[in-house]
């Protein structure tokens, strides 16, 4: 591979999210001025989740460029994906408002990679999550085209680590399920979605436990990080 070619589907070095034009509903605060988080800055125990469906009949390329195309389709109702303007690539940032817990969540991600088969998601400050969540296709001799989501996580701070273990892994499960069941109706595959969880590290990073300043889902945290 080109190494000139595979750096254009990096983002660029980042310290900080920027977003320019966003809903008026959207709360910007929540996204604005925040660091990434990859798993070593999280606190909750790390899982790697890893979603698939079979999509025959349609190539890898295929698959991904509606993915992108149409990537707020797919989520359930309760959750809302704003994509970038000049869509899913590289560098840029998607807003999320999600009212699949308790309590309504404004968040973001930023578009770490993107490619003709895959692209992939880095979350900041304030999301549930800390890591990286990818999204491909490949081929399977067995079941042609496979859509795959994967995620490496760990919560952000306490309070999303309680509420991972009291109803939101199996929200989240749920989530991706459907996502990946809506893709596959819409290239009309009606194959089941395979689940595969595993428990990469069970500690708990406590030396991150003020992460829970930056909590998108709590009205009092900080809202704007002075660059």
């Amino acid at each position: 591979m080109d190494q000139r070619k595979d750096d254009a589907n990096w983002s660029p070095p980042r310290q900080h999210l920027e977003i320019g034009d966003s809903p008026a509903d959207f709360n910007t605060g929540r996204v604005q001025g925040r660091r990434l988080t990859g798993p070593q800055q999280g606190f909750g125990q790390l899982w790697q989740k890893t979603y698939k469906v079979a999509i025959p009949n349609r190539t890898p390329e295929q698959i991904i460029a509606t993915w992108k195309a149409e990537y707020g389709r797919f989520w359930p109702s309760n959750s809302r994906f704003y994509a970038p303007v000049t869509g899913i690539k590289p560098g840029e940032v998607g807003l999320i408002k999600s009212n699949q817990g308790p309590v309504p969540l404004s968040t973001g991600v930023l578009v770490l990679y993107s490619d003709d088969t895959s692209f992939s998601y880095m979350t900041p400050e304030g999301h549930p999550f800390a890591g990286f969540i990818t999204f491909s296709a490949y081929e399977d001799e067995a079941a042609g085209t496979i859509a795959q989501v994967q995620l490496l996580i760990r919560t952000n701070d306490p309070l999303y680590e309680a509420g991972m273990i009291a109803f939101g892994s199996r929200a989240e499960n749920k989530m991706w399920e459907h996502t990946l069941r809506s893709l596959a109706d819409y290239l009309g595959s009606s194959a089941p979605v395979d689940t595969s969880i595993v428990r990469v590290d069970r500690k708990r990073l406590w030396k991150n436990f003020r992460n829970i300043r930056y909590n998108g889902a709590l009205p009092w945290v900080r809202k704007v990080r002075s660059s």
